[in-house]
């Protein structure tokens, strides 16, 4: 059975707003190798919407918006390739190698997707993940801790209803100082 991986980046005030994160070369590198040892990436309309306006173009064109360093080009190839799974009731369709998910095939559409074999799923954002969570159908949480207090929200999995208790299973550390901490359910 194929695994969900949720990866977010948090502060260490548990904010999600992905504008606050340490975005260098080494976290960019770091996502890309998530995107691209996963077989498919299961987002909702926000973060779906959100990385095809920033990186798809790049990846069609090769020319690189004004905000775009170099480093950055790898990130947006690895994600344009990548197989994606768009939840979404308001979108009419999508495109960009992705298949529209209605919210009540979600439960559904990840037990059969997890039951394909092949590698690892992975899901980001913060509202799609929260649902997941509910349904314990994430596998593995893992969380990128930057070193920096936001003072903001979003946060992490604001509302879940129950505990989630969690063994730590690796850690790692990126130059900027973030902490990459990969935690599964205890079940």
């Amino acid at each position: 059975m194929r695994a969900l991986r949720y990866t977010i980046n948090i502060t260490l005030d548990g904010c999600c707003d992905h504008r606050v994160g340490i975005a260098d070369a080494d976290l960019h590198q770091y996502a890309a190798g998530i995107i691209a040892e996963s077989d498919a990436l299961i987002y909702g309309r926000v973060v779906y919407q959100m990385m095809e306006e920033a990186w798809r173009p790049v990846a069609e064109t090769g020319l690189q918006a004004d905000w775009m360093e170099d480093w950055m080009v790898p990130f947006a190839r690895t994600i344009h390739q990548a197989r994606k799974y768009v939840v979404s009731d308001s979108l009419p369709q999508v495109d960009w190698n992705a298949q529209l998910v209605r919210g009540h095939e979600l439960e559904a559409t990840v037990w059969q997707l997890k039951q394909q074999p092949g590698r690892r799923l992975s899901t980001g954002g913060v509202r799609l993940p929260l649902a997941l969570a509910e349904l314990d159908l994430i596998d593995e949480y893992e969380f990128i801790v930057h070193p920096r207090v936001a003072g903001h929200g979003p946060t992490l999995l604001a509302g879940l209803s129950q505990l989630v208790d969690l063994k730590l299973e690796d850690r790692r550390e990126l130059r900027s100082g973030a902490a990459i901490l990969l935690y599964t359910p205890k079940r």
